[in-house]
């Protein structure tokens, strides 16, 4: 699979969120490359690990943001977070019960489940911080 490119569509015109974005993509397209190479089993557990922290970490920070502006989507925004969370750690479980690895079926829900986010939902949020700010 390849990787996620940043490139303008994912901007959602707020830099500080771009920014965590960029990071995700980056751990996401480390992950991805990790399987294409067949690293080790270790490896793409942690870089998976690494991934669904600064996830959190990020849509914790999303969650910060729209309570400073006011954002009036802000719980089904929230809600939709706390779905992929769910998804990402039940996935995570998983592979950890199975005793497997990422492969390509995990990269494939991964990108889906990135890129879906950040082209809808975090498009509405980006669109309302920049005239709230």
């Amino acid at each position: 699979m390849k990787d996620i490119a940043w490139s303008k569509i994912l901007s959602v015109g707020v830099d500080e969120i771009d920014d965590d974005h960029r990071r995700l993509i980056a751990i996401f397209n480390e992950l991805n490359q990790a399987v294409s190479r067949g690293a080790s089993a270790d490896y793409r557990a942690a870089t998976l690990d690494e991934l669904l922290k600064c996830t959190a970490w990020h849509f914790s920070h999303e969650e910060r943001l729209m309570l400073k502006y006011g954002y009036p989507a802000r719980a089904a925004h929230k809600a939709a977070h706390d779905e992929l969370i769910e998804a990402a750690q039940a996935l995570q479980t998983k592979l950890a019960q199975a005793d497997q690895t990422v492969a390509n079926d995990e990269i494939v829900f991964l990108d889906r489940w990135l890129t879906e986010h950040i082209l809808t939902i975090d498009q509405h949020l980006g669109s309302f911080l920049a005239q709230a700010a």
